[in-house]
């Protein structure tokens, strides 16, 4: 008999953020749509910021000793919560420094459960960079880089995910006058190979069709727009294709993102941070998926920040979580070992 799969572990954030917040509201309005997971955070914090919210308040912060008691607490309607305590308190929209290093901690401690079998994926809510600093002298420039390092020095991409589209930036945030020099032919070769290998592990797809967007406008037009596209993009991709890859492009990035456009790839890979988000964006601004590809675990996270300033209002929605959970799910699906005949 199959054994049912982990439960998600999903990272509280900042504490001062929307993080847990967006948690209770998943489980308040939309349980129904949950794969099985748990909060791994300060339980004083969770039912203090619940009872803040009137809408919230009737949730049941559930404490669980073990994420195998995770199922049994949503099937009641509650929250479930693995302990993590931190130093400091959690106010909305008002980071404490005394919180920083319980934030890197459950971190770590999500990877953990995952690498022990006991979780089945990690699942990020939002972290304010400036606070970790601060408080805890927090040396990476985000999550991918700490989780990259978490996962042994891995070669890492971000994926921007959802239902309409899937958009991987090969330079991420940098000036724009620095991409160029930025986006070499081992650069993008990295990026090509760890998305198509990602596509397959994780995405269940034997033979992932990927668009390349060309760097200039009109993919340079032959040495017309600049010469990038033609004599490092272009050969770079022949030779991937030589390898057995299906890879279309460089294409003019301008015409890649219609409907038509779209259902001819599983996955664009873009040169530059706004050329690949924009059309996300626009596309499904509440539903994008931030997907860490290339680590030896399954790694999702809501695509928004902490929102300080909305913090406790009851404003803030759950839709990208609750896609970066099911997202999570489904990944950690495509991973598992396949029963045997």
């Amino acid at each position: 008999m199959t054994q049912p799969r982990a439960p998600i572990a999903l990272t509280c954030g900042e504490p001062a953020g929307i993080g847990i917040e967006i948690t209770l509201r998943a489980v308040a309005d939309h349980l129904d749509r949950l794969p099985p997971f748990f909060l791994l955070g300060d339980i004083t914090h969770i039912q203090t910021q619940a009872a803040q919210i009137p809408s919230l308040a009737s949730v049941e912060v559930a404490r669980i000793e073990n994420p195998r008691d995770a199922a049994a607490a949503l099937g009641r309607g509650g929250l479930p919560v693995l302990h993590h305590p931190f130093a400091g308190d959690a106010t909305f929209g008002t980071a404490d420094p005394r919180n920083a290093q319980g934030v890197i901690d459950v971190i770590t401690r999500a990877v953990d459960l995952v690498q022990s079998g006991d979780a089945s994926a990690v699942c990020t809510n939002p972290i304010n960079k400036k606070a970790l600093k601060d408080g805890a002298g927090f040396a990476y420039p985000g999550h991918t880089e700490f989780l990259a390092a978490l996962g042994g020095d891995a070669d890492v991409v971000m994926m921007l995910a959802s239902d309409q589209l899937r958009v991987v930036p090969a330079t991420i945030h940098i000036a724009l006058k620095d991409v160029p020099d930025a986006l070499t032919r081992e650069t993008l070769e990295t990026v090509i190979r760890v998305t198509h290998a990602a596509m397959q592990r994780d995405f269940a797809m034997d033979t992932p069709r990927i668009a390349i967007a060309g760097l200039n406008p009109h993919a340079g037009e032959v040495g017309a727009m600049g010469y990038e596209d033609m004599e490092m993009i272009a050969p770079l991709l022949d030779d991937l294709r030589d390898e057995g890859l299906t890879l279309s492009g460089p294409l003019p990035a301008d015409t890649m993102f219609h409907a038509r456009a779209r259902a001819g790839y599983d996955v664009a890979i873009c040169m530059y941070h706004d050329q690949a988000l924009i059309p996300i964006k626009t596309l499904d601004f509440d539903r994008g998926v931030n997907v860490t590809l290339g680590l030896p675990f399954v790694r999702t996270s809501p695509d928004h920040g902490t929102a300080f300033d909305i913090a406790g209002t009851s404003v803030a929605q759950p839709t990208s979580l609750i896609e970066a959970l099911v997202l999570a799910d489904k990944m950690a699906a495509a991973r598992a070992p396949q029963p045997k005949d």
